[in-house]
């Protein structure tokens, strides 16, 4: 077993038992299933939209090379500068490039889960730039010493306690702060921190093809202070967030806010078609879009794959997925968890070795239910299980035990002929260690279904 799905176990284990940190989860999460239960009511055939939404993402991965040239060719046009990355190292020496050359000693940045990807505050740590994040979920996190939770909401593991703890052990503020006084007072701090900024960091909620644009939603407001306050702006972009057309935004933000947090469209939404004009007062006088591969083309490549490539990040398979509010997200050991994360992580550059997280599934299909683009989760993660059984390197003996096991489970006449004796002697000898310690014991019952029905049938005969 491999060092990561070894920790996996372990932390799963430890973190389920957690009844604090479940309580933790069960809270937040369920305010956004309250909030997004009500929201989906804004869309008069919610169904149809998430049909549009999954046929433009289609489309838009169809063809993804002439897109991302078109929008290459319109961001240059509007002044931007166009980089692509193959991978980490790549992307990681075009802002080091940067920083250097604009001689950067302070970066704020956006929200952005590829910045996650590439540990860009490792890299910015290691110049000497300092370096700030602006969401107050990733704000809160970053003090800590952590890393993301949630692909939304950064803090959820914390409760209001303890985020209060926490701004009083780094800033002194009164230990029963509310969540008003300390977004006040992060709001405060972090305004000093935009004005003398060299350098803005975001990602890209969206490509636009035919504008060259970048598209950004966010809800408070710090994603417009780091592209509107420093000089040089650098937005970096996985390759997949291309879409074709400006107008398909009037479809794509109300199901991302209405899918993330319940709202009918997130309060500040952003188009940025290049560094600041001759006639403007705000924004970058200079703007550098990166395009990273890191993986992607590897499902591009795979047609079965490919459709995963259309996520929209909402977090909603996260928040709907029983194994994710059991064992939370830092049990993944990823930039991208729960259902979706465990579909693709295996194929980009800073995760390869997470298969196993394909096999930490129920198989409900509850993620797939509530894709806002209709991405078959549940049956890309039974693909990449399949492929990754194909190619393993399992003995003969474990191979001809789980296909002789698998003939009998598929077969109910096989399985009654086995007395419940045997199979109960079965489980605890073999089936013990895999069904797990903290389960009550599975008995089989001396009589099976099959035979009492048929028992009960001829007897009222």
């Amino acid at each position: 077993m491999e060092k990561k799905e070894r920790i996996f176990k372990a932390q799963s284990k430890q973190v389920t038992l957690d009844r604090e940190n479940r309580q933790k989860l069960d809270y937040n999460i369920g305010r956004y299933d309250q909030a997004v239960e009500r929201g989906v009511h804004f869309f008069s055939d919610l169904d149809n939209a998430r049909s549009q939404a999954s046929n433009i993402k289609d489309f838009a991965v169809d063809d993804l090379e002439n897109l991302l040239v078109g929008f290459e060719k319109r961001a240059l046009e509007n002044g931007s500068e166009v980089f692509w990355a193959c991978d980490k190292r790549e992307a990681l020496a075009i802002l080091k490039d940067i920083v250097l050359k604009e001689k950067v000693e302070l970066a704020v940045k956006m929200k952005s889960m590829i910045s996650e990807e590439l540990e860009i505050n490792k890299l910015l740590q290691e110049l000497q730039v300092e370096t700030w994040e602006t969401d107050l979920g990733e704000f809160i996190v970053q003090l800590a010493g952590e890393k993301l939770y949630h692909i939304l909401t950064p803090a959820m593991h914390k409760s209001r306690g303890d985020i209060a703890t926490l701004f009083h052990q780094k800033f002194g503020l009164d230990p029963e702060s509310t969540p008003e006084q300390i977004t006040l007072f992060v709001r405060d701090y972090l305004r000093e921190k935009f004005t003398r900024a060299d350098l803005g960091i975001t990602g890209a909620n969206f490509l636009i093809a035919d504008t060259g644009s970048i598209a950004l939603t966010e809800n408070e407001g710090n994603g417009m202070m780091t592209f509107s306050w420093p000089k040089t702006l650098e937005v970096i972009a996985g390759i997949e967030k291309i879409i074709p057309k400006l107008t398909d935004l009037g479809l794509f933000w109300p199901l991302v806010a209405v899918h993330g947090t319940g709202q009918h469209v997130t309060a500040y939404n952003s188009l940025l078609s290049g560094p600041k004009q001759m006639d403007e007062l705000d924004g970058p006088k200079r703007m550098v879009i990166i395009l990273l591969d890191g993986g992607r083309s590897r499902m591009f490549g795979d047609p079965e794959m490919r459709k995963a490539l259309t996520c929209i990040r909402c977090g909603a398979c996260l928040n709907a997925c029983p194994i994710y509010r059991n064992v939370g997200g830092y049990t993944y050991q990823t930039t991208y968890t729960g259902p979706i994360g465990s579909v693709i992580s295996m194929y980009l550059d800073d995760s390869r070795d997470t298969g196993f997280l394909n096999f930490a599934c129920s198989l409900c299909g509850r993620c797939s239910e509530v894709c806002p683009v209709k991405i078959p989760i549940h049956r890309l993660l039974l693909l990449n299980r399949s492929r990754i059984n194909e190619n393993s390197d399992k003995g003969a003996t474990e191979k001809l035990v789980y296909r002789t096991a698998g003939e009998i489970l598929m077969r109910r006449r096989s399985l009654d002929r086995i007395p419940a004796k045997w199979k109960n002697l079965a489980m605890k000898k073999i089936g013990h260690k895999h069904w797990g310690p903290n389960r009550k014991p599975l008995n089989f019952a001396p009589e099976s279904f099959s035979r009492m029905w048929r028992r009960r049938k001829h007897n009222q005969s």
